[in-house]
C-alpha cells in the first residue's frame, strides 16, 4: 500500500468481528511502532501486547469501575496495544503519540481496524488500575499515554467529513 494511500483510508474503528489477529500481524504492528521517533532516540517506551480478550476486558472493568462508566469495553477489540514511557520523561507523550500513530498505519495496512483509547491518561495510577497494569508487566515507573484497540472491522468505515478549512497558507 502508497503510504499516502494508506494515510488517507485510515479510519477509526469502533466495532470490531470476532475474529483474532495473528501473532505476526501483531508483531508487524508492534515492530512498527518501535520505528517511530523518539526524543534524542532515548526510546523509553514500551509496547504491552495483550491479546486475550479476558485480559483485555478485565482491564477495561477495571477503567468503567474507576471512571463510573458502566458496560465500558474498550469497543471489545481482539488485541490492545498499550503504549507507555517513562513518567519524568520530558517527550514521553509525544514519543507514544508517534508511536501510536505508526501503530494505527500498520495496522491499516494489514487491513486491521484501530482506534485510539486515551481513558488510562489520568488514572493509570489508581490502585485498581495499577493492579492490572502491573499483572500485565507495565513497568512502576512508566505511565500510560495511550491503548491501540485491535481488530476487524465490523463494517466499512464511512467516509471522513475533514475539514479543509483548518489548513492555512500564510
Amino acid at each position: 500500500m502508497d503510504a499516502l494511500d494508506n494515510i488517507f483510508s485510515r479510519r477509526s474503528i469502533r466495532a470490531f468481528e470476532e475474529k483474532p489477529i495473528s501473532r505476526e500481524n501483531l508483531e508487524i504492528i508492534a515492530k512498527a511502532a518501535i520505528y517511530a521517533p523518539s526524543g534524542m532516540n532515548r526510546q523509553t517506551w514500551q509496547f504491552t501486547v495483550i491479546s486475550e480478550r479476558s485480559k483485555i476486558q478485565q482491564l477495561a472493568g477495571a477503567i468503567a469501575a474507576q471512571l463510573g462508566r458502566d458496560g465500558y469495553d474498550m469497543y471489545n477489540p481482539a488485541a490492545l496495544i498499550i503504549a507507555s514511557n517513562l513518567r519524568d520523561s520530558n517527550w514521553g507523550k509525544e514519543d507514544c503519540a508517534c508511536a501510536l500513530e505508526n501503530i494505527f498505519l500498520a495496522a491499516n495496512a494489514l487491513g486491521i481496524g484501530s482506534v485510539w483509547i486515551n481513558q488510562l491518561g489520568g488514572i493509570c495510577d489508581e490502585p485498581n488500575i495499577r493492579k492490572v497494569l502491573d499483572e500485565f508487566g507495565l513497568p512502576a515507573d512508566h505511565l500510560v499515554f495511550g491503548m491501540a484497540a485491535l481488530g476487524y472491522a465490523a463494517q466499512p468505515p464511512r467516509e471522513p467529513d475533514k475539514n479543509q478549512a483548518v489548513i492555512h497558507w500564510a
